[in-house]
């Protein structure tokens, strides 16, 4: 499926420096709770199934990108406002796509 242009505009792709990540295991599958700092967009939270490579301390200070505009969607007991954007390793597990650089917080992706 091709999609034009002003389709990929649709997406809000920015990047957010997580403030703070713990455990969820009242997820059904396993995953790491986020709050991350996007900006002049505010703090948002995101529910992701990172962890296989990623321990929460570490990911503390990372810049990540995440779709700013879908709406928030409830995982069990917490509200995912932001989805985290990631590529599969060779194993179908999640690597987290980020900013080679350091960048401001909410810079959107074109």
């Amino acid at each position: 499926m091709t999609i034009t242009f002003d389709d990929f505009l649709k997406l809000d792709i920015r990047v957010g420096t997580i403030l703070r990540a713990e455990p969820f295991p009242e997820a059904r599958k396993p995953a790491i709770k986020l709050w991350l700092d996007l900006g002049a967009l505010g703090q948002r939270k995101s529910s992701a199934q990172i962890t296989r490579h990623y321990d929460p301390a570490a990911l503390v200070g990372k810049q990540v990108l995440c779709v700013a505009n879908f709406p928030p969607r409830q995982i069990g007991p917490f509200m995912s406002e932001v989805l985290v954007l990631g590529v599969p390793d060779g194993e179908n597990e999640v690597v987290l796509v980020r900013p080679d650089l350091e960048v401001p917080n909410g810079g959107r992706l074109y």
